[in-house]
């Protein structure tokens, strides 16, 4: 009797808000595999809502830093090496090592998502050790990796340039969500700015908060976690705008579209800090699509050309918190304009989604073995 294909998928973060390993993990399910993801258990213990698919979580010592990644390299490679797989995901460069040598090992096929351009994410751009050993780590895998693909044509353009490999693209969207009727009344008269996402460096989320000052009958919610959300917290205390700016921490993906339907701007404002950033096409401004909300996005190349491609928002280049106050009032002043990007979301939202994406993802796994027939 013929085995089930086991494929497991690698990830470096706890699986609690990661949506894009969920649906690729649900999409693979239908070829009749066996799926698992593997990452581990964060601090918060924030807990894993039932899935599909297995799940298995490490419990690591390290929380962040080299010896993070290096033991959680070690534990997953020393996993798969006893564990029996057909096909081994490494979601970004963080997991590839162990994915690629434990492939390599049992020669079992070994595929590679791209969440993000991951040596010019922030957090490395002016570190130069840090930067330097994960680019000697992409040097020396990615030019053997045969199935890949990533989030934006200019993350896979550069990737192909750079190392002469076939990268795809499989953008990360959200699941159609049709019939949306969003309750206007559960934030009263003012309007809601949202954004939602990693709270760390180079999101322009300081820039929003100071901008709350001078923006009248609005409310701002961020929706997130990470490495400075104390920082903007302390940040609304300091400008006495707890009435105005709520942070509420992260919720799993399965509750962040019930949150996001009440809001009327979506807010994407990444810094020019990196080649990551600036060629992001990041999932929240799917997921404001989604929901059918007008969005404010920064002057890069691959945001601003799905916001003018479908005529859902504007852009808004970094000046100062005056500049970004004028331009958010004055998209809640220009009532007409506000309603026609909002009604232009529909035809958005019926092309960016993972109904009409995964069929792209099925064809890169038909490739390297399975069966959706």
């Amino acid at each position: 009797m013929k085995k089930t294909k086991q494929i497991y998928l690698a990830v470096t973060n706890d699986l609690v808000t990661d949506n894009r390993v969920h649906k690729i993990a649900s999409t693979l399910l239908k070829s009749g595999c066996k799926v698992t993801l593997i990452g581990r258990i964060k601090s918060d213990k924030t807990p894993l809502t039932n899935r599909q698919y297995s799940t298995i979580r490490f419990r690591m010592i390290f929380k962040k830093g080299f010896l993070f990644y290096k033991t959680f390299n070690i534990r997953l490679f020393f996993f798969l090496l006893f564990h029996r797989f057909d096909i081994v995901v490494a979601n970004d460069l963080d997991s590839l090592p162990a994915c690629f040598l434990a492939a390599l090992l049992k020669r079992k096929k070994l595929v590679y998502d791209s969440h993000e351009y991951f040596t010019e994410v922030p957090e490395l751009v002016h570190r130069k050790f840090p930067k330097k050993v994960w680019q000697i780590i992409e040097r020396l895998f990615l030019p053997w990796i045969k199935y890949s693909y990533t989030v934006s044509e200019s993350i896979a353009e550069t990737y192909n340039s750079k190392y002469g490999i076939d990268m795809k693209v499989v953008r990360n969207v959200p699941y159609s969500v049709q019939n949306i009727i969003s309750d206007q009344s559960a934030h009263t008269d003012k309007w809601l700015i949202l954004y939602q996402g990693s709270l760390n460096l180079g999101r322009g989320l300081e820039q929003l908060i100071d901008a709350m000052l001078f923006i009248e009958n609005a409310r701002l919610k961020i929706i997130g976690d990470g490495d400075i959300v104390n920082k903007l917290k302390e940040r609304v205390i300091q400008l006495g705008l707890k009435e105005k700016v709520e942070i509420t921490g992260r919720i799993p993906f399965e509750q962040l579209f019930e949150e996001t339907i009440h809001a009327d701007l979506g807010i994407a404002l990444e810094e020019n800090i990196g080649l990551n950033y600036y060629y992001a096409l990041p999932n929240k401004l799917f997921d404001y699509i989604q929901a059918r909300i007008p969005v404010l996005v920064s002057p890069f190349p691959e945001m601003q050309k799905i916001v003018r491609k479908y005529d859902i928002g504007t852009v808004y280049d970094h000046k100062d918190p005056q500049s970004l106050a004028n331009k958010i009032n004055e998209i809640f002043e220009l009532k007409n304009r506000h309603q026609k990007w909002k009604g232009n979301t529909e035809k958005a939202a019926s092309e960016l989604c993972w109904e009409n994406e995964e069929k792209i993802l099925m064809k890169i796994y038909t490739q390297v073995g399975l069966n959706f027939n």
